[in-house]
């Protein structure tokens, strides 16, 4: 049966005044009239809520354009009122730097006069946490166990007697063994692993090894940050006499740590001292709507207040590469992330892939057609900022405003890297709904939509879906989540901290032969 012609709120979203396809924001029956951006157009097959539907006939071999932007050509004829999707459109070249010169679109951001704060732990180094940890880091596979059990003992009532600190966290890995003593694979996991042990939300450390590894605990104890006396030290396995000796000296060190932990107090600190990695994952044809933006909106606040946002997952930003080179504070920066694009690309063709392989059936199943339509939707969560630098996978991030950091698009290992980096806040938007907990760092879940908000309320933080709604602008969703980040940088726990999750997720970016 054929529906009235719809005026507001619309059953469907045109994002771009040029695209040609626009965005469900419910499910479309056949027959169902939409009249949107001059156009009027009657469905002719079922739209799942989130998928595209065509509003002007699209020919084969034309673009298909979202966002203002292509996001793939036609496989075949596509009829308005048609479902757009996997079956109908295909993948678009990329250009790499296409579209706009290199930092032609940068403009310095200017400070707000506002001195907004939140209330931090400030370290011995003057380097600033959101959370009060102790650390168990594994610097081999073969210590990961022993790392467990003695993270374990301090569980629950454990801790009662140290409500200043927040848990202790067993920092375990699959590898550290069986690789080359020299080379890419080793500096990245020793980078990796550098990062989490001079982490400010981490009070004190204690490393374990093996003994016999290729990851020996001695070169990465050298290139440490100094910590006051008591809160680091390291055990070996072998040394100590076996599991069960080890479990019980580990113990012991921790339980002197947490006294010293206990003391530390929150206070005031400046903004400049938040540094935020940006996430996405489970995306869905929202994603670029309303979670993403939004977060692009408290992205620009936090800069303006000097804190520091890192977007990463670098898969995940090609074809939308010359939205960030377009405004990157310097040529050289833009240079930075084009290299690191086109060595994406020949690592993926030396494995017999292509960076289309991604999205995933779960974005798909979402409405998310091409890896370009994902790209430009992620890019979103980097505002309007200048692009002020680019740096490797795990390594320190030390400018303050957006930064990119090169990390997979796979969301543990990417969100590794950028703790590892320094980030003291993770906002994870996700459509389909992730439940990814971080420590030592808190991380937020920003649901794309309404209904996956209520239907997981206990897994996300921070609803999206009244920007597709009405009910929300982006700037007003926006300025919400901003104070959302300001508040749990301050303390207040997050769902994934609400539910116990967070300690499984350290996952180091593998790579080199495994031997």
């Amino acid at each position: 049966m054929t529906t009235d012609l719809q005026t507001t709120p619309p059953l469907a979203l045109q994002l771009g005044a040029t695209d040609n396809v626009a965005v469900a924001r419910q499910p479309l029956e056949p027959g169902t009239r939409l009249a949107i951006g001059g156009h009027t157009v009657q469905v002719r097959e079922p739209i799942a809520s989130g998928h595209k539907v065509a509003l002007v006939p699209i020919a084969r071999g034309a673009a298909v354009l979202k966002y203002g932007q292509g996001i793939g050509t036609a496989t075949t004829d596509i009829a308005a009122g048609d479902h757009v999707h996997v079956h109908n459109v295909g993948m678009a070249a990329s250009s790499h730097g296409h579209g706009h010169s290199a930092g032609a679109g940068y403009h310095p951001t200017a400070e707000s006069a506002d001195a907004m704060t939140f209330d931090g732990f400030v370290r011995a180094d003057g380097r600033v946490a959101t959370r009060n940890y102790l650390g168990v880091i594994a610097s081999v596979n073969c210590s990961a166990t022993v790392c467990r059990h003695i993270a374990d003992a301090f569980k629950g009532e454990a801790l009662a007697a140290y409500p200043q600190v927040d848990g202790v966290v067993a920092i375990t890995h699959g590898s550290g063994c069986g690789m080359g003593g020299n080379g890419e694979g080793l500096e990245l996991l020793q980078r990796t692993l550098r990062g989490y042990a001079n982490h400010p939300n981490f009070a004190g450390v204690l490393v374990i090894g093996l003994g016999c590894e290729v990851n020996q605990i001695a070169p990465l104890v050298e290139t440490l940050t100094a910590r006051a006396p008591g809160l680091f030290a390291t055990l070996t396995i072998q040394d100590e006499g076996g599991t069960r000796e080890t479990i019980a000296h580990g113990k012991a060190i921790l339980g002197d740590m947490l006294v010293q932990a206990n003391a530390a107090r929150r206070e005031p600190v400046p903004l400049r001292h938040l540094a935020v990695g940006l996430q996405c994952g489970g995306s869905d044809g929202y994603s670029g709507i309303s979670a993403n933006p939004a977060l692009g909106a408290a992205v620009d606040l936090l800069v303006r207040h000097g804190g520091t946002a890192i977007l990463s997952e670098t898969p995940e930003i090609y074809g939308a590469e010359h939205l960030l080179t377009h405004r990157a504070a310097t040529p050289e920066v833009a240079a930075k992330l084009l290299e690191r694009l086109a060595w994406w690309e020949r690592y993926a063709a030396l494995h017999g892939g292509d960076l289309n392989n991604n999205p995933s059936p779960g974005n798909k199943a979402g409405g998310i057609t091409t890896i370009l339509e994902k790209s430009l939707g992620a890019v979103a969560k980097a505002g309007s900022s200048g692009l002020m630098d680019v740096v490797g996978y795990a390594e320190p991030v030390r400018t303050q405003g957006l930064v990119f950091m090169d990390t997979p698009g796979y969301d543990p290992v990417s969100a590794t890297g950028q703790v590892a980096g320094g980030a003291n806040l993770i906002c994870f938007t996700t459509g389909r709904g992730s439940t990814y907990g971080c420590k030592p760092t808190p991380s937020l879940k920003l649901a794309t939509n309404t209904p996956m908000f209520q239907r997981m309320a206990l897994d996300m933080d921070f609803d999206c879906g009244g920007i597709v709604e009405g009910r929300q602008s982006i700037a007003e969703a926006g300025e919400a989540l901003f104070r959302l980040m300001i508040a749990t940088a301050s303390g207040q726990r997050s769902k994934s901290e609400d539910n116990g999750l967070g300690d499984n997720e350290f996952l180091p970016w593998q790579l080199g032969a495994v031997m």
